[in-house]
């Protein structure tokens, strides 16, 4: 076993958890923190490890960095529960840390399952993201959603591809969909930034255009045309929603405002 941890975050991944840690078996610490499934994902993962930490949800930030404070090696490779590492990326990642390598990090390309095929336009691959990192040299950074590491060094390549299994059907993209959009707008607001009603009008069909046109989306047929109309109704429901709490802000600061003068 070569010194590395893997962290992976689940919660309700009955589905999807077993055929991820499968998939890092090669690893001798798998730390899974669990945001209090409430169906079979903590008996599954119980399977694999007994690195299994049950907590309250405060934000994946939190639970990630949680997660590399139980990791006992220097390197950790960060999972989601939908991915998986193919024998390939794997030998490579056994490499490269025996290597002793002077990066802080490595991006990897995630190739993304959407709704039965794999996307290899549209902006989604090869989409590298670090996942591979020391955890002495990169922190997770605390925003809401689409949190990333914020990384103290150069960050290097991985050749092989890490497989996503992102939406195996409309009904779990549309879960997921209004929970990030919320989030999304609750941080737009919440850093101070202002509703613009340009925001509706330009952007949407915007980046269907950079989706479908200009990063060849239309080269994966249905479904790059699916993922560019979702993706631009994504932007527009996110600002949507920015709108709604920029006007609740207003109300309730105009009654506030009403309350507080003498009668």
């Amino acid at each position: 076993m070569i010194p590395l941890s893997v962290i992976v975050i689940a919660k309700n991944e009955e589905k999807n958890i077993g055929d991820c840690l499968q998939s890092v078996l090669w690893c001798d610490d798998i730390v899974v923190v669990d945001a209090e499934s409430s169906d079979a994902t903590v008996a599954l993962v119980k399977k694999f490890t007994s690195k299994i930490f049950v907590k309250p949800w405060n934000g994946f930030a939190e639970a990630k960095t949680f997660a590399v404070s139980q990791a006992k090696h220097d390197w950790i490779l960060w999972l989601d529960a939908d991915e998986r590492v193919q024998p390939e990326l794997a030998a490579e990642i056994q490499n490269m840390i025996a290597s002793n390598p002077s990066y802080a990090a490595f991006a990897v390309a995630r190739r993304a399952y959407f709704l039965g095929k794999w996307i290899r336009h549209s902006g989604w691959y090869p989409g590298r993201v670090p996942r591979l990192f020391n955890k002495y040299r990169a922190t997770f950074s605390s925003v809401p959603v689409h949190e990333g590491l914020e990384i103290d060094g150069t960050v290097g390549r991985l050749r092989h591809d890490l497989l996503h299994f992102t939406d195996p059907n409309l009904f779990h993209y549309f879960e997921k969909f209004n929970r990030y959009t919320s989030l999304a707008a609750g941080e737009a607001f919440q850093e101070g930034k202002k509703f613009r009603r340009v925001d509706f009008i330009v952007r949407p069909p915007w980046l269907f255009f950079k989706m479908y046109i200009l990063r060849l989306g239309f080269l994966d047929g249905t479904h790059g045309l699916l993922l560019a109309i979702l993706s631009s109704a994504y932007v527009f429901t996110k600002y949507a929603k920015m709108w709604e709490a920029c006007a609740h802000a207003e109300v309730r600061s105009g009654t506030q405002a009403r309350n507080s003068r003498p009668s």
